[in-house]
C-alpha cells in the first residue's frame, strides 16, 4: 500500500460507492473488488462502512469526503499505531449500547456514542452500527465537535469515559 497518498484511493473508493448508490445499486457486498477490499483493510476500513458513508452522503449531504477522510485517518493511525498493523477479532454487540435518550452530565447520546467511538478506533463496528450516523453528527454538530476530533479525544482518553465526558461537557459549556 502507498502511504503518501491513500487518501487518493480513498477518495476514488468513496466516490465510487457515492455513485453506485447513487445508481440505486444497495448491496455494498458488491461494491468493491478484491484490490478496493484490500486497501479498505489495510486502513481499518470495510465495505459497509464506506457504504454507510455514501448512502448518508447522498441522502442527506453528510459526511463530505473530507470528513470521511479525517474519520478514517484517525482509524489508519490507530491501527498503525496500537494495534501493530492487526485487526481485531472483537465486535462491538449493538445490543450493549446505551439507548438513543442515554445522557451523561445532561448531554443526550453522549454515552451512546463513546463505545461506538471505540469500536470505530478499534475495527470493531458491527455491520448494523455506523459511527458518525445521523444521531453522531446531530451531537457533535449542535458541540461544535467534529467526529475525527472525538475520535481523537477518544483514543487519549480510551479507558476513562469519565474524561471523555468532561471534555464534551467542557466543550458544550466553554
Amino acid at each position: 500500500m502507498k502511504h503518501y497518498d491513500y487518501q487518493k484511493t480513498l477518495e476514488v473508493v468513496w466516490r465510487k460507492a457515492v455513485d453506485l448508490y447513487q445508481s440505486g445499486n444497495r448491496d455494498s457486498a458488491s461494491y468493491f473488488d478484491e484490490a478496493e477490499l484490500g486497501f479498505l483493510v489495510s486502513i481499518g476500513a470495510n465495505a459497509q462502512e464506506i457504504f454507510d458513508f455514501a448512502e448518508d452522503f447522498v441522502d442527506g449531504g453528510e459526511p463530505d469526503f473530507t470528513t470521511v477522510a479525517m474519520i478514517h485517518d484517525v482509524r489508519r493511525a490507530y491501527l498503525r499505531e496500537q494495534q501493530n498493523g492487526s485487526t481485531s477479532s472483537g465486535m462491538l454487540d449493538p445490543n450493549s449500547l446505551p439507548s438513543k435518550d442515554s445522557e451523561a452530565e445532561g448531554i443526550r447520546w453522549l454515552p451512546r456514542i463513546i463505545p461506538k467511538a471505540k469500536a470505530k478506533l478499534r475495527g470493531e463496528l458491527h455491520p448494523d452500527v455506523m459511527y458518525s450516523c445521523e444521531g453522531d453528527r446531530h451531537l457533535l454538530k449542535t458541540n461544535d465537535i467534529h467526529a475525527a476530533e472525538f475520535l481523537r479525544v477518544v483514543w487519549e482518553n480510551e479507558d476513562n469515559d469519565q474524561a471523555i465526558i468532561d471534555w464534551v461537557a467542557k466543550r458544550v459549556n466553554g
